[in-house]
């Protein structure tokens, strides 16, 4: 009897170990991250039954801290600890994924006043080089959360913690659940979803619902109005017919209704901004078991008086979820109405009701084997710099000591690394050659060893290669040597803007220790050498003896630029500007003339003496007009503006009505459409434009010339207007504004905006499942 006893304990404390290891368990899809909680922890939270992890193999910055102990005792325990940031502009988890696969993602944040400063703080959150939202707590007792329905297109994502000067950001869990990916689809496809809403209609526990009552762990709010009555009924998970949405059964399980069958069933959804893109989802289930042949319930649903869908008939216990297919926009309010149609005996009902903002994620992460490459430099040489998350973009947070070139809806690229003065040790990592398009490399002043590796070789994107006051020894690779021969210095043209590439492509390779044979080397390594026959004929070849005279010995500086010097000349009693660069430019430049922008006269092209001859511009350039660092210039009015964007400029259209430069120099470098997408937003038009035109425009015409500036440097190809869409459009900019100096018209209290008609695509319409 006793060995059968000690044999049921045993077997029971097996089976107590097995229960308790499969509560551990996560569900399938199920990543749950507490933030702040010690290295190496884990737990099953006991109202939900999901299993928590620490966040620390996820991010390598930030302090932990533990909420008060009051708040700590009334909270679900992945709110007990908070990750701080009070370091670095920008703070990056990075969590693995499946690329393609749709996902849930959910932040959340509570203060607990951690910090003992009883003030809660405001910061930005951010997905990769996307801004997600801004976190704001109205009530610092309660806690706050974001969810997006997002689909990575890397197989990894990066929710970034961006300090805005208004508080220590931190933050309390991330949870990712996977979705079904045939479920809230968006047109075009890939946008992000960010949850504004989720109701649980008709609610008789007044209480809020997520895992294990929901699969995917959605949060649903309970939502009651006095206008209407409660339906309900009792439903067991498997009670219901699901659909791909599978809303939890216990929501299911109650409706609303109106008070009075008569009486329409009708609410309103007031969005932040008309602009606002927006996806609504709705789900049925009938409560009720109906009589057949006796009653029925049949109903429209419309949206600002415009069909929606319909007839919908709910089916008793088995789902139906109503959702857009496209996005709805351009009201100040939407009404919701559910219309009887006239075979219904009964009223209309509502289980539940979801809405979402899409946003463009679009920005590209860096491409993938730049990131790897880069992050296993970080982690060799343990790199001390605030280098968190994505390497390139945004450009506001491009990673210090790195420059990334983007092309259009390509992934930004690494073009160059300084690492000089980082007090890196040990050999030079191999990581490097996989930074395929890296031009400039810069490793000097560091404790490197070993040799020179043969992969520097291979970097056929290399041009300028700096590995001074290193220990390095050996020989410097021949196919380094053979590669410094050509001494040419490179400018470019990229999307039709002049970009420098490289002025001198040098490699310094000094302190070789060995002596057979003991090398140091200035080398300039150029793989493509221009040829005279690039240059055209129609302007006149000058010998750089003749510049000499022309310039009297370069002895006037007129300014220093990008591709060079520019120095004042005469020829023949004509002021001339002469700018010393390299001859392949002379072709890309040679072939522009227009009004608003200089004439080449002519060129010199002798060995490394290469020199463009322009018309002398006595007035300046368009940056001292805009600037005001040409104090004799013309001011530029609205009307002036307008006329030189339509002649030749709408590439810096932005910078013609701001009177800002592109990149706003500082701790932050910020780019002018970054501001100007701030200041839309906000509806502020009038401080978007130059101060100094005191107000003296057509508000109408300066909305519009912004919308074509802002459209011009969309992050999406596609979305970008083409030069003659451009010119058509900043014409009619013209002629708005043209017509208001006719009419004398007092603009001060014009600044008003006609609202765009509602965008309800009907004939397409939502899809039933």
């Amino acid at each position: 009897m006793m060995r059968m006893l000690h044999f049921l304990l045993a077997l029971l404390l097996v089976v107590l170990r097995i229960v308790v290891l499969v509560q551990a368990q996560n569900p399938p899809g199920f990543i749950s991250i507490d933030c702040g909680l010690p290295e190496n922890s884990s737990y099953t939270e006991q109202t939900t039954g999901i299993n928590y992890i620490s966040d620390a193999k996820f991010i390598d910055s930030g302090v932990s801290k533990s909420i008060s102990p009051i708040d700590k005792a009334s909270r679900q325990q992945q709110l007990a600890y908070v990750r701080s940031f009070p370091s670095g502009a920008r703070n990056c988890y990075r969590i693995n994924v499946t690329r393609g696969t749709k996902y849930f993602i959910r932040a959340t944040f509570y203060y607990g006043n951690y910090d003992g400063l009883n003030q809660a703080p405001e910061f930005d959150l951010h997905l990769g080089p996307n801004v997600w939202g801004t976190v704001k707590f109205p009530n610092a007792s309660l806690a706050a959360f974001s969810e997006i329905i997002h689909t990575p297109s890397q197989n990894h994502i990066r929710p970034c913690l961006v300090n805005t000067g208004a508080g220590t950001p931190f933050i309390s869990a991330i949870e990712l659940r996977i979705l079904n990916n045939n479920t809230y689809i968006t047109n075009p496809t890939g946008l992000t979803l960010v949850y504004l809403r989720r109701f649980d209609i008709g609610s008789i526990t007044n209480k809020e619902y997520r895992y294990s009552d929901d699969v995917y762990d959605r949060l649903w709010m309970p939502l009651t109005i006095n206008s209407w009555t409660k339906l309900s009924t009792s439903l067991n998970a498997d009670d219901v017919i699901q659909n791909d949405y599978r809303p939890p059964a216990v929501v299911l399980s109650t409706a609303a209704t109106p008070v009075n069958a008569s009486d329409l069933f009708d609410f309103s959804w007031k969005p932040d901004s008309v602009t606002d893109q927006l996806y609504f989802y709705m789900h049925f289930n009938e409560v009720v078991e109906l009589t057949p042949n006796v009653e029925t319930r049949e109903f429209n649903i419309l949206i600002n008086g415009n069909r929606w869908y319909g007839p919908l008939r709910p089916a008793y216990k088995i789902v139906t979820t109503i959702f857009s297919r496209t996005a709805s926009s351009g009201a100040t309010s939407y009404q919701f109405t559910l219309l009887p149609t006239g075979n219904s005996t009964l009223p209309p009902i509502l289980n539940a009701f979801e809405i979402y903002i899409a946003k463009d994620f679009s920005q590209s992460e860096t491409q993938q084997d730049d990131i790897d490459a880069i992050t296993n430099m970080k982690n060799v040489y343990g790199v001390a710099r605030n280098w968190q998350g994505d390497p390139c973009a945004p450009i506001t947070y491009m990673w210090e000591g790195l420059n990334c070139s983007f092309d259009g809806n390509n992934p930004p690229r690494i073009t160059s690394l300084n690492l000089s003065s980082s007090n890196l040790t040990g050999e030079i990592a191999s990581s490097i050659s996989k930074l395929t398009m890296l031009e400039y490399l810069d490793l000097s002043n560091n404790n490197l060893s070993g040799p020179v590796p043969d992969f520097l070789t291979q970097m056929q994107s290399l041009k300028v290669l700096n590995l001074g006051k290193n220990n390095l020894t050996g020989v410097v690779p021949s196919g380094l040597l053979d590669r410094s021969k050509a001494v040419i210095p490179v400018v470019a043209s990229v999307a039709g803007i002049v970009v420098l590439l490289a002025i001198v492509a040098t490699a310094v390779v000094c302190g070789l220790k060995k002596r057979k044979p003991r090398a140091t080397v200035n080398s300039h390594v150029e793989p493509n050498t221009p040829n005279v026959s690039q240059l055209e004929s129609k302007q006149r070849q000058y010998t750089f003896n003749e510049l000499t005279k022309i310039t009297k010995n370069f002895d006037t500086i007129l300014g220093r630029g990008g591709f060079g010097t520019v120095y004042h000349g005469l020829i023949d009693d004509t002021q001339v500007a002469v700018k010393m660069l390299s001859s392949s430019s002379v072709k890309l430049l040679m072939r522009v003339h227009h009004k608003n922008l200089t004439s080449l006269i002519g060129y010199c092209n002798e060995e490394a003496n290469i020199g463009l001859i322009y018309e002398y511009m006595a007035n300046g350039n368009l940056d001292g007009h805009l600037s005001g660092k040409n104090r004799r210039a013309k001011f530029l009015t609205w009307e002036d503006r307008l006329r030189i964007a339509v002649d030749a400029a709408q590439v810096v259209l932005l910078e013609i009505i701001t009177s800002r430069p592109a990149i706003t120099k500082g701790q932050e470098k910020t780019h002018i459409s970054q501001w100007v997408s701030s200041m839309v937003s906000n509806g502020d038009i009038k401080n978007i434009v130059d101060s100094r035109l005191h107000e003296d425009f057509e508000t109408s015409s300066v909305w519009k010339a912004v919308e074509i500036g802002m459209a011009s440097v969309s992050i999406n190809p596609a979305r970008r207007p083409n030069t003659s869409e451009i010119v058509t459009e900043l014409k009619e900019c013209l002629a708005i504004e043209l017509a208001r100096k006719r009419s004398g018209r007092d603009t001060e209290n014009n600044d008003s905006i006609e609202l765009g008609s509602l965008n309800l695509t009907t004939e397409v319409g939502p899809l039933a499942r």
